[in-house]
């Protein structure tokens, strides 16, 4: 029987913080230090893709809040990277 997955908080703050990070690279927040928005797709694709590892190499190893975190992080931010790389091919 696995033993059940034990709940880190640091975890819920990573996820947090990337997809903060994302929605930044993303337009979504403006730059702290200019307080304009800002679209760097480079970027954004790389903190998309790297949830996307951690989603996968932590499958069953999360608990069900962690899991529910990363999955909506990455289901709220491949749309809105669409809706950006669609913005810049128009």
């Amino acid at each position: 029987m696995p033993a059940i997955p034990e709940a880190d908080p640091r975890f819920n703050e990573f996820i947090i913080l990337q997809a903060q990070n994302a929605g930044l690279f993303l337009g979504q927040i403006p730059n702290p230090l200019s307080g304009e928005k800002q679209v760097n797709l480079r970027a954004a694709t790389s903190v998309i893709d790297s949830l996307e590892m951690l989603a996968s190499k932590t499958r069953g190893n999360l608990t069900t809040s962690e899991a529910k975190l990363l999955s909506t992080a990455l289901d709220n931010l491949r749309p809105l990277f669409q809706a950006a790389l669609d913005s810049t091919t128009h």
